[in-house]
């Protein structure tokens, strides 16, 4: 099994900053990248960042491309997303994920094989 525990969420203004953390335990072995999905109230599940646990490559969608760094920290487990001049159209629950493989086509990113999921940090962003 493996835990994933999100922070780091609030509220902030357009054009301002967060930092996402998400912190991972238990057997993560074959599980070779970690993801940051969002969803905004009524729309689909969408990957905005990806990064591989060996290498660190990095995915990114076009709308948070220059924006958003995602980063990790091995010897913590943990994943960062950075996430800066932020949009209204940001706003959303953001969520980590632990998984085996990844499709990336520039504008979507999504998963394929073994997964595990966080709760969610809620971002909001105001006008």
């Amino acid at each position: 099994q493996v835990q994933l525990v999100e922070s780091g969420g609030g509220s902030v203004q357009a054009g301002g900053s967060l930092e996402l953390s998400c912190a991972a335990s238990g057997d993560t072995y074959g599980l070779n990248y970690m993801v940051w999905f969002r969803q905004a109230p009524g729309k689909e599940r969408e990957g905005v960042a990806a990064i591989s646990k060996s290498g660190g490559s990095t995915f990114y969608v076009d709308s948070v491309k220059g924006r958003f760094t995602i980063s990790q920290d091995n010897a913590k487990n943990t994943v960062y997303l950075q996430m800066n001049t932020l949009k209204p159209e940001d706003t959303a629950t953001y969520y980590c994920a632990s998984v085996a493989g990844i499709v990336y086509t520039g504008t979507r990113i999504l998963y394929n094989g073994s997964n595990y999921w966080g709760k969610g940090t809620l971002v909001t962003i105001s006008s």
